[in-house]
């Protein structure tokens, strides 16, 4: 897949670099040209110096054919015109924000835009958003028995209420993060864009689980 990320300092150099790893193409924008030291000699990516919303030089990162986009500078408002140029006016799918501000996620969420709010931020979050391709263990109890694991959901879910993912994979939902944020749910909770889920199952039915939340729910009868 090719990438293009929005800002080269510590985090954006960190998703390049790890995405590269990952045998992903990137290319990284920068007004600054110095800010590309931080990727290191060994990358092999491309280093667009411009602004990161400016139609000429997304062209020139490749956004026409990306099929993931960050906006990771250090600007708010920068950020988040960045992606919906990238989402609205070059149609990328996967979409993601770095917010300073965690007031206004909220605000940018319901743009359709996942965001990250930094004081929660971690390079992990945004590697899931850009490439949610299965699920991710996050604690396997002693006996190897039973997982926590984090379970990609596929859009198409959106609006539905939490138990109905849950008998739909036969999975409990311990927490949703929603905006950076842990939830512990209610029955009445209902899922939304962007929320990342946390279920526990029985280790060998994660993969079996994890296929039902990624297509999309049979239709009630």
């Amino acid at each position: 897949m090719h990438i293009v990320i929005m800002g080269c300092g510590r985090v954006g150099a960190t998703l390049a670099t790890t995405l590269e790893r990952l045998e992903h193409r990137v290319a990284v924008i920068d007004q600054d040209a110095d800010a590309f030291r931080r990727l290191g000699t060994g990358f092999g990516g491309r280093r667009i110096t411009g602004v990161g919303f400016d139609h000429d030089t997304l062209v020139e990162a490749g956004i026409e054919h990306a099929g993931a986009f960050a906006a990771v500078s250090s600007g708010d408002n920068s950020n988040i015109i960045a992606a919906r140029v990238a989402r609205e006016k070059f149609g990328v799918e996967t979409v993601v924000a770095r917010i300073y501000d965690p007031g206004r996620a909220e605000v940018y969420q319901r743009l359709g835009i996942p965001t990250i709010a930094t004081v929660r931020w971690t390079a992990d979050q945004v590697l899931r958003r850009l490439l949610p391709d299965g699920p991710a263990a996050e604690y396997l109890d002693t006996s190897g028995r039973v997982a926590l694991v984090e379970m990609p959901v596929h859009l198409a879910w959106v609006g539905r209420r939490l138990t109905a993912l849950e008998e739909a994979a036969a999975v409990r939902i311990a927490y949703v993060t929603r905006l950076g944020v842990g939830l512990v749910p209610t029955p009445a909770t209902v899922y939304q864009e962007g929320d990342v889920v946390h279920a526990t199952c029985e280790q060998h039915r994660v993969e079996e689980a994890a296929a039902v939340l990624a297509a999309t729910p049979e239709e009630e009868s």
